[in-house]
């Protein structure tokens, strides 16, 4: 991240505050006063900010949450949705991050979810009653263009979800982005990929998010197995990338940046 954004292809990050390396993420966030920083809230697959015995809905007795992806996931949205007892952990739990966040003393940028849990309703809904104490302010919608996602069944079955999560940011008066490219290819956003899409890069705010490392794959975390990170920061380094960045003349920063600019989408 750090060398990415020094050569200044990398403008934005996102923050996982309870992750080991928060700390080592946040000294050097601060020593790159022009990259913007949002939330990376964790819900799944990480730890929680609570301790165990506040929320034990959501995590095992490590404090670790209980599902990672798939159906355990799918099977613990439902949990959030149908018992009151998890959406009152939920909100204590989102509560606690963006403090976690506030405490770095970075601005807040925006937020975004880890495995785009921001699009949960349950969850979208406590992330916009608790983001106003803490001035959020733009969001990530995770809404990628057919002809890079494909034609799959979970890209198609988003849209109803997409569209929902457009219209409650749009009530809200929240600054989003357009479009976004690295779910399909997540981990493996290459020099190719970025070159593919900075050729075809739509009209609007768009988002390109990778996942940029020294090391790469299980050396980083179990659950990233098979993901490039060491392709995904020679990407960003590639002066071919950042000569195709120059040639696209497209305003860059982060969400807030974009937002000054007037290029995001606000009501």
């Amino acid at each position: 991240m750090e060398q990415a954004a020094r050569a200044g292809t990398l403008t934005a990050a996102s923050l996982m505050v309870s992750a080991p390396a928060a700390a080592d993420a946040v000294r050097r966030a601060r020593a790159l006063p022009r990259l913007r920083v949002g939330l990376h809230l964790t819900l799944a697959d990480g730890r929680a900010e609570l301790p165990a015995q506040a929320i034990p809905h959501l995590v095992d007795e490590a404090g670790r949450f209980r599902s990672r992806s798939g159906l355990a996931l799918a099977l613990e949205g439902w949990r959030w949705f149908a018992l009151p007892a998890a959406r009152r952990e939920l909100r204590a739990e989102i509560r606690a991050q963006f403090a976690a966040f506030e405490r770095t003393g970075l601005p807040l940028d925006h937020l975004n979810a880890h495995k785009h849990l921001h699009l949960h309703p349950t969850v979208l809904a406590l992330i916009l009653e608790v983001g106003r104490e803490f001035g959020l302010r733009a969001v990530r919608l995770p809404s990628e263009p057919r002809w890079f996602a494909g034609q799959s069944a979970s890209s198609a079955g988003l849209a109803p979800w997409l569209a929902l999560m457009r219209r409650r940011l749009d009530a809200a008066g929240l600054e989003r982005n357009d479009q976004v490219f690295g779910i399909a290819a997540s981990g493996a956003m290459d020099e190719a990929t970025l070159l593919s899409i900075l050729a075809r890069l739509p009209g609007g705010a768009t988002e390109i998010y990778l996942h940029p490392a020294t090391l790469a794959g299980c050396a980083i975390v179990d659950t990233m197995t098979g993901y490039r990170h060491t392709d995904e920061l020679a990407a960003l380094l590639s002066p071919r990338v950042a000569a195709a960045i120059d040639h696209c003349g497209a305003a860059r920063g982060g969400f807030l940046d974009l937002a000054a600019a007037g290029k995001l989408r606000a009501p």
